[in-house]
């Protein structure tokens, strides 16, 4: 076995060191959080406290339950997100990045099963390959939704199969990348007479916003505050 040169080695251990502290803080700042009861306090996705207030008007008063899974994939190398590119047919967010998830059905018996469900549904992800560890503020979303992103880790090893009526692929991110602020990129949103800041963060062939985006920059929110 040829062993690796100490600047590589350095390099690698230093890559470790940074994935563990990642980790541990989504760790420490999502414990003890749980799922909201209702939509109370569902912020329109992507939005600041002052925004959203103004905004609330224009989103469904009595919008439906869902829920979404951020896989964050425990790469030995770094972490990254799992993201999925929603199919061209469907009615909602046709064709846009996406988390696994959907509407919370009668069967499901809590926003975590909901969330683990249609992410097996979805993308063949089974639920031993993850650990949640906390759930953010729940979003809500123009086309009807109050959705709750469920946090969890996934252990490598797994193999996707794709329900290829929902989801065209499925690709990884770097988490860093996305939680870097240098990657944001601000634009102006016009709803009605309010104009609003909005967020999104392209990547490679990639372009996340809307709601995905909106999720994304309230985990970074968190680990930031």
């Amino acid at each position: 076995m040829v062993s690796q040169p100490w600047a590589i080695r350095s390099l690698m251990m230093a890559q470790s060191d940074a994935r563990l502290q990642l980790r541990r803080l989504i760790e420490q700042r999502l414990a003890g959080s749980r799922p909201s009861p209702g939509p109370g306090d569902a912020l329109p996705a992507g939005l600041k406290e002052g925004d959203a207030d103004a905004l609330r008007a224009f989103y469904p008063p009595s919008p439906a339950a869902a829920a979404v899974l951020m896989p964050i994939v425990d790469h030995e190398h770094g972490l990254t997100m799992l993201l999925t590119q929603r199919a061209q047919h469907l009615r909602h967010h046709a064709g846009q990045v996406s988390f696994p998830g959907g509407r919370i059905e009668p069967t499901d018996g809590s926003v975590l099963q909901a969330a683990l469900r249609e992410t097996r549904e979805e993308i063949g992800l089974e639920p031993e390959h993850i650990t949640v560890v906390g759930y953010l503020q729940p979003q809500l979303v123009l086309s009807g939704f109050w959705v709750t992103p469920v946090v969890g880790f996934v252990r490598p090893g797994f193999e996707l199969q794709l329900d290829r009526s929902e989801v065209d692929a499925a690709f990884e991110v770097p988490l860093p990348y996305l939680l870097d602020a240098k990657n944001h990129r601000t634009r102006q949103r016009r709803m009605g007479e309010v104009t609003v800041q909005v967020h999104d963060i392209p990547y490679g062939p990639h372009h996340i916003w809307g709601a995905t985006a909106g999720m994304l920059l309230a985990l970074y929110r968190l680990l930031n505050s």
